[in-house]
């Protein structure tokens, strides 16, 4: 059942297509935070410092929530999708090769605000293949993001192995990317259509805050992941430089796995079952991350994480097309706008607690979240 559900994803070229755009971003986020370590030493940042430049991602992402509804209205999804997630790969690469922490900054705030433009863009285009082909595929499509991660992280790790290192690694992830969108662009143009008509963007009511605080905290734990998880292995951990990038690469693998088995086994558990009992598997994840120092029970620390997050945002990304009354853009804007804070403005908390006490302490911040996402999911009326 689950190979015969991945062999018609990739069987539909367009679908096929669009899974490629949901690698591209987290297959330079891989490569990103194998690099990040040495990024913070060459600029000569301090956790704390390192965690208010990170603050401008999440402020761009909130200018991309205010200018979704507008921007959609004008631009054409297929239009954007090639050309909004071959810039955001650009910017990786300046952030990157960034010589000081001004350039850093610059290309965090606007890669914060392509990055949740591109993932409405790609997010609503998959709903629609949904009811097009009468198939499931949200969480195919998320489980391919995964993978990106996971091969990112993993191209990061081999090339460090070969003393290859962030330069050549950043250049060969944007190669492939650049490479794959020209030679899809012809599946995106397909897209010749506006995914918002409406009005500009709304407040959410207080069911839709629960799913957006629930995006948030999931997005916070992945975001601690990303940003931290080299560096607390490298320098608390001191684990050897060659698997300081498993931490996250073990959490993305985690989270492919889930995500394959997702649209088989979300509608036998149920959403909301899979929401509390996810919060709660990541949350005793990071506990075992924060109080381990052996590197490889971090590393599965990282791994239990991943899991419990695997099939939390699949669930919460559909639920945001399929509120009444509210456009596709809207909805995605209302829940995921919650979830890109977490991701970016969670790691840059985490930065200024572990200067306070330390990044162990910054862990548990996370534990503790999760624990009331678990809450809140669970007292949820959006989710079935």
């Amino acid at each position: 059942m689950l190979l015969q559900n991945t062999y018609n994803f990739f069987k539909i070229k367009p679908v096929a297509s669009l899974g490629f755009l949901f690698a591209t971003s987290s297959l330079m986020i891989g490569v990103w935070a194998g690099a990040l370590p040495f990024m913070k030493e060459r600029m000569g940042l301090s956790d704390a410092d390192l965690g208010l430049i990170l603050l401008l991602a999440p402020l761009g992402s909130l200018t991309g929530v205010l200018l979704s509804t507008k921007v959609y209205r004008n631009i054409k999804v297929g239009t954007w999708l090639g050309v909004g997630n071959a810039v955001q790969a650009l910017l990786f690469c300046v952030e990157v090769f960034a010589p000081n922490p001004w350039v850093f900054g610059i290309a965090l705030f606007f890669r914060g605000g392509l990055g949740f433009l591109n993932g409405v863009a790609t997010n609503a285009v998959a709903v629609r293949f949904e009811k097009q082909y009468d198939k499931k595929f949200l969480n195919t499509f998320h489980a391919i993001y995964s993978i990106g991660g996971a091969l990112g992280a993993g191209l990061a790790a081999l090339m460090f192995k070969f003393n290859l290192g962030s330069t050549s690694q950043v250049l060969s992830a944007l190669a492939i990317i650049l490479i794959g969108i020209a030679l899809l662009k012809k599946n995106y143009v397909l897209h010749d259509y506006f995914i918002h008509s409406g009005s500009g963007f709304s407040m959410p009511t207080k069911s839709i805050l629960g799913l957006s605080f629930i995006c948030l905290v999931v997005f916070m734990a992945e975001g601690s992941v990303v940003d931290w998880s080299s560096i607390y292995l490298k320098r608390d951990i001191l684990a050897p430089l060659s698997i300081i990038s498993l931490g996250y690469g073990g959490f993305f693998v985690a989270m492919t796995l889930g995500r394959l088995n997702g649209d088989v086994l979300v509608p036998l558990i149920g959403e909301k079952r899979i929401v509390l009992l996810g919060t709660l598997l990541a949350a005793l994840g990071l506990l075992l991350v924060s109080q381990s120092v052996e590197a490889y029970v971090v590393i599965l620390g990282f791994v239990l994480t991943g899991a419990g997050c695997c099939f939390i945002v699949p669930v919460l990304f559909g639920s945001a097309s399929n509120i009444p009354n509210v456009s596709q853009v809207q909805g995605f804007g209302m829940i995921t706008s919650g979830g890109l804070i977490g991701f970016l403005a969670g790691p840059s908390i985490i930065g200024l607690i572990s200067e306070q006490w330390s990044l162990s302490v910054g862990f548990m911040f996370v534990v503790f979240m999760l624990c009331l996402a678990a809450f809140v999911g669970g007292r949820s009326g959006l989710l079935k």
